[in-house]
């Protein structure tokens, strides 16, 4: 009788295991967006309503961009709630807390969206020499210790692809950078353990392009180049979807 209740207790366990296995294998990731400087977490919207519609869990964080650990804690607890696996999806200074809080062990794929990717130690300004100059700082609008763009920053080297009305909008919903994040050292890299992909902004006026090859390059990602400027989730949102898809498909 002893040996029946142990072979029994084995077989649930056993059983207990494939289901939970097989639920998991199963489950879609959450999809959680890291916005950049000069944006909010709207500005994935297209993305956001067609993952939810395919069946994902989907956050889009609110960077207050404070801090490299602010925003990091920001996406941590994001992170935090999901239930499952969990891919990063992040666009410019973005890309930045991606690599940080990548490394948490529900992370399973990080996408970069004409990011910054640094290595350990390495500022904007350090990896930015891996590139071309850009126009970027000059048109900067300073506001105490935090840095705006101006409305002709935004239509000449931001979003320079996209029709009036939209860029007015993504004008009026940025928030404004703390300085100090030019200035903010990368951590340890999740790109070097976890799968990654990379979209490549050809027209980006704002994070050079050939910067955002070399980062590709030396991370080894799934590259895309899409002809975009620097929000390419908005001029291109079908392409930045289809990559999103792609990683989430891969966990």
């Amino acid at each position: 009788m002893k040996t029946i209740k142990l072979l029994a207790i084995a077989l649930l366990l056993i059983t207990g295991t494939f289901n939970s296995n097989a639920q998991t294998k199963g489950t879609k990731p959450t999809i959680i967006f890291v916005h950049g400087i000069w944006a909010d977490g709207s500005c994935w919207a297209e993305q956001i309503t067609a993952l939810q519609a395919k069946g994902y869990d989907v956050v889009s964080v609110q960077n207050p961009l404070t801090s490299l650990a602010d925003d990091v804690a920001a996406t941590k607890r994001a992170i935090d709630q999901a239930k499952g696996n969990v891919i990063l999806v992040g666009h410019s200074w973005g890309g930045f807390v991606i690599t940080q809080a990548g490394n948490d062990p529900k992370v399973t794929g990080l996408v970069y969206v004409a990011a910054f990717a640094p290595d350990e130690d390495e500022t904007i300004p350090s990896l930015s020499k891996n590139g071309g100059e850009t126009e970027l700082a000059k048109y900067f609008a300073p506001q105490g210790s935090f840095l705006a763009l101006t409305n002709a920053g935004i239509k000449t080297v931001f979003a320079q692809d996209l029709p009036a009305k939209q860029q007015n909008l993504v004008y009026a919903t940025q928030i404004a950078a703390n300085q100090s994040l030019f200035g903010e050292k990368g951590g340890v890299p999740a790109w070097k353990t976890k799968a990654n992909y990379f979209i490549v902004a050809k027209n980006d006026r704002a994070i050079s392009p050939d910067l955002e090859r070399f980062e590709a390059k030396r991370m080894n990602a799934k590259t895309v180049e899409v002809a975009s400027s620097h929000v390419v989730m908005l001029s291109q949102p079908k392409e930045v979807l289809a990559i999103i898809e792609q990683a989430a498909a891969s966990k």
